[in-house]
């Protein structure tokens, strides 16, 4: 009983310490801001849309032909918007050289339509499809490959 008593005279006893009646919003405004601010930020690894994918190396490894992974952008090709095409991506040779172990990050799934339809390079999403398999693969081609502490981070 004295809870709702207490409660029925709570604009009272506010008027009585001269407080006005356009406080208690703004307190309550202010309280409910600080919980949104207060929301955890989104990990940079798992930020966007990522393909894990193992492709071949191509070039010859010279400075007009250059030895990279299949699919990876030039740095003049990288788009930092990631409106058109890949943002950024990391890569890893494989131990035997021929091939390279690479993550590639994009705004957009569609910009990963033409490695996502070529059957002869192995990929997998992140999100969609399981991270033990697509270490599991990786391993055998890179030893001690943790996926833990591979991709690339955009801001």
């Amino acid at each position: 009983m004295q809870s709702f008593r207490t409660a029925c005279f709570f604009r009272e006893r506010l008027k009585n310490m001269g407080v006005r009646g356009a406080v208690m919003p703004v307190v309550c405004l202010l309280v409910a801001a600080g919980s949104v601010f207060a929301q955890p930020r989104v990990d940079p690894l798992n930020m966007y849309e990522r393909v894990l994918a193992i492709v071949p190396m191509i070039g010859q490894g010279t400075t007009a032909d250059p030895s990279r992974p299949q699919y990876a952008p030039m740095p003049a090709q990288i788009d930092a918007t990631g409106l058109t095409g890949v943002m950024a991506f990391t890569s890893i040779q494989s131990d035997d050289g021929k091939f390279a172990l690479i993550e590639l990050v994009a705004r957009t799934q569609t910009v990963f339509a033409v490695i996502l339809a070529d059957t002869t390079v192995k990929t997998w999403l992140k999100g969609r499809d399981n991270r033990a398999d697509a270490e599991a693969a990786f391993q055998k081609l890179r030893a001690n490959f943790s996926i833990d502490h591979f991709g690339a981070i955009v801001p």
